[in-house]
């Protein structure tokens, strides 16, 4: 089998850190949200990986060779944002399975993938949602998938695409992602893989909905320290500092120092950071990060990042200095 995970996207909603970082490399939980998807694939078996980059790809390209050397990847840029189905298209290349795994690069999951690829049919993840108008959406009969909307305004169903689509039979996906584009067919101006997975319904295919009740999304950053939370609960990482209060669960890089703090809970701290009386919670702080004398809570700090004394809420990006009086 083989995953595709589409990483091109500039990160709107995550700026300023995504403009000197790929929002997937962005650090949650004690990792980047790239690092967590990679680890569930390694542990299913999968190896082989196309990622279709775009905005600061060559750094996606240097994370993936250095820390999961293992993994058979392949990357195909993305010249122009044209929505999902585009991304996929792009990446037809290197499909050369019978099966593929297309997982959207910002979301981590909790779902046990074995069950979710044993039938060999193609199926599509799946959340109830109270406001279903911000996703794709599954309308469901007699057990399989009888309609994609894509961000419908009104109701007709509560079932949101949660980023996970098991294909079962590539080629097909294939065919229809070249009449998707050979014929210019786009909604709501972009080519969606919500259509061509319509062409292959209305070709035949039955396609199954998977229940996936551990869904993070990591595209705005109260929905980043949310992930965070939840990952922090599973696993806590922290070491004794002298003159240090830790409230678990955190994850404190093996390098960072710390002095006359209180740390947690729900704090990430990066490798290289130094961190001298404060208090910091719910936050996520990146690498190589200066802060003293400040409050932190609910915030996300880049890397390189300098921050001196008051009591604030930040969302500052990378190679940020900020001093308050």
């Amino acid at each position: 089998m083989r995953a595709i995970i589409p990483v091109a996207g500039l990160g709107s909603r995550l700026k300023p850190h995504t403009y000197s970082i790929p929002k997937v490399l962005i650090n949650v939980g004690g990792k980047p949200i790239l690092g967590h998807i990679i680890e569930k694939l390694i542990k299913e078996g999968v190896y082989k990986v196309t990622f279709v980059i775009g905005h600061l790809g060559e750094m996606i390209m240097d994370y993936i060779h250095f820390a999961y050397p293992t993994i058979k990847a392949d990357f195909i840029e993305q010249r122009e944002m044209l929505g999902l189905g585009h991304a996929i298209y792009t990446a037809i290349p290197t499909i050369d399975d019978e099966e593929v795994f297309i997982i959207l690069g910002d979301t981590i999951f909790d779902v046990d993938l074995k069950e979710f690829f044993k039938e060999k049919i193609t199926t599509l993840g799946v959340k109830e949602v109270d406001d279903p108008r911000r996703f794709g959406v599954a309308v469901v009969e007699n057990g399989y998938i009888k309609k994609l909307v894509e961000k419908p305004l009104t109701r007709v169903s509560n079932l949101a695409l949660v980023g996970l689509y098991y294909i079962a039979n590539s080629q097909k996906l294939i065919v229809s992602l070249n009449k998707l584009i050979k014929e210019n067919i786009r909604t709501k101006n972009e080519y969606q893989l919500t259509d061509a997975l319509q062409m292959m319904i209305d070709e035949g295919e039955k396609i199954k909905t998977f229940p996936v009740e551990g869904w993070y999304d990591c595209g705005k950053p109260e929905t980043l320290l949310s992930t965070n939370k939840h990952l922090l609960d599973q696993k806590s990482v922290s070491r004794k500092f002298s003159s240090v209060i830790i409230n678990p669960p955190v994850f404190i890089s093996e390098d960072v120092l710390i002095k006359n703090s209180v740390i947690g809970p729900y704090a990430t701290i990066d490798r290289g950071s130094r961190i001298e009386d404060c208090i910091i919670k719910n936050t996520i702080i990146g690498s190589n990060v200066q802060v003293s004398k400040t409050l932190l809570k609910d915030s996300i700090i880049g890397s390189n990042a300098i921050i001196k004394g008051g009591f604030k809420r930040l969302n500052s990006g990378d190679s940020t200095e900020i001093d308050f009086y």
